[in-house]
């Protein structure tokens, strides 16, 4: 079950998310559902944004979970299986 804990072991495609934070200033408060993921870029309803360099919110339930996409940075397929240390 996805939470807060284990988001970066999960498939974040349909996911709610918004860009709070991003290197590049014009991409900041994109938002809607995760639609596509590759190694380096997240596709938000046909935008894409870098990982990395960005911050993600995304909706898990009722809570808001922010996540650092430098974390992120993989294909999705070998990230579920890294392990992460601290997160």
């Amino acid at each position: 079950m996805r939470n807060a804990s284990n988001i970066l072991r999960h498939e974040l495609i349909g996911l709610k998310c918004r860009v709070v934070g991003a290197k590049n200033k014009g991409q900041v408060g994109i938002e809607g559902k995760i639609v596509d993921e590759t190694m380096k870029t997240i596709m938000i309803d046909g935008r894409k944004v870098p990982k990395k360099c960005s911050v993600f919110r995304v909706k898990i339930g009722a809570k808001n979970v922010d996540i650092d996409g430098n974390y992120l940075v993989a294909r999705p397929e070998d990230r579920i299986k890294k392990k992460i240390k601290k997160w």
